[in-house]
């Protein structure tokens, strides 16, 4: 058996590779001539694929990509083609889970706000602009502005769109939060001891009217383009915040920004765009109830070692005779 890698690793990783491979030979193509050239009876292939390569392929049986997402690998004769298809999916489920917590966290404390005030030397509690007075004869059940203005988490339920390896992490943390938790995912159809019930992605309207946080977490395939538009933040609490570290594509950037402008919903953190970078014109930018991170949500130490880790051990499964952990289905994109 042969496995073909291009573009070429670095010899750390080929000596890992080349361990996990036991007999299987292994060709590191320094050059796209030498990977065309090898991949006439190659039985496995890690890197890009193209067309060319595929078309010259003759006993393909498996292609890793590189990448968890695979809006951008996926093409149509590799879909139809034979082979199986294995990606990088659960490197970052809890990187991204801890981030979408910091998010509403920001949120919930209002340290967006507070951040900004402490700019400016202003100590000003959020809530103190209603400029709300009390009385004693209010009881000592009365909630103050301030009080009011912040957000008692256990008191609160998570949406989360997208229960796949991402989403079912985020489920935990909220759920350690003591958040109520509700999720729709086309397969997914429970989170063990957090979530007995994920609904079907038909009950996203019902998701969108309970939630207080909504946070899309789904991949992009050609039926989430532009799940969320005008209909869906009409659907949401005006007290809800939209969290999404999924995929731009998802979300009608146009529309989003008049739902947040026309205070339909509360804010949003967004990791990701349908347009990125986002323009520095955008008006995103400015809004003070936005958080707007360059798609780094995934961003961590550890993600370099966990996608060497998962390379080895599907070429070593691969290599046994074994299918790899992470096959997807190429017609669904995940």
């Amino acid at each position: 058996m042969k496995l073909v890698i291009h573009p070429p690793i670095d010899d750390y990783r080929l000596q890992a590779v080349q361990h996990a491979a036991d007999a299987m030979h292994v060709v590191n193509a320094g050059s796209a001539d030498t990977a065309m050239e090898e991949i006439v009876d190659a039985d496995a292939f890690f890197g890009k694929m193209t067309s060319e390569l595929l078309n010259a392929a003759r006993q393909l049986r498996w292609v890793q990509s590189p990448t968890a997402s695979l809006e951008h690998y996926l093409f149509p004769a590799l879909i139809e083609h034979p082979c199986q298809l294995s990606n990088m999916r659960g490197l970052f489920s809890d990187v991204i889970a801890d981030h979408v917590m910091g998010c509403i966290l920001c949120f919930a404390r209002n340290l967006h706000t507070y951040i900004r005030r402490q700019q400016q030397a202003r100590w000003a509690p959020v809530g103190n602009e209603a400029l709300a007075e009390f009385s004693n004869d209010a009881g000592p059940a009365s909630v103050s502005a301030v009080d009011a203005a912040h957000i008692h988490l256990s008191d609160t339920t998570l949406g989360v769109v997208g229960v796949g390896h991402i989403g079912r992490e985020i489920c935990v943390r909220a759920s350690a939060f003591g958040m109520s938790v509700i999720g729709i995912d086309p397969v997914c159809r429970s989170v063990p001891g957090v979530l007995e019930d994920v609904w079907n992605v038909q009950h996203l309207p019902d998701l969108l009217s309970q939630s207080d946080f909504v946070v899309i977490a789904a991949p992009h395939t050609p039926q989430t383009e532009k799940m969320f538009r005008a209909a869906q933040f009409q659907q949401m609490k005006k007290s809800a915040y939209l969290i999404n570290i999924g995929r731009g594509i998802t979300v009608d950037l146009q529309d989003l920004t008049d739902a947040l402008q026309q205070r339909q919903i509360s804010g949003a953190a967004l990791d990701v765009f349908e347009t990125e970078p986002l323009p520095s014109e955008h008006p995103l930018w400015q809004m003070e109830n936005v958080i707007v991170t360059p798609h780094m949500a995934a961003a961590s130490p550890r993600v370099s070692e966990r996608h060497l880790a998962t390379l080895v051990e599907n070429v070593h499964r691969f290599a046994a005779g074994e299918q790899p952990t992470t096959l997807v289905d190429k017609r669904q994109w995940f």
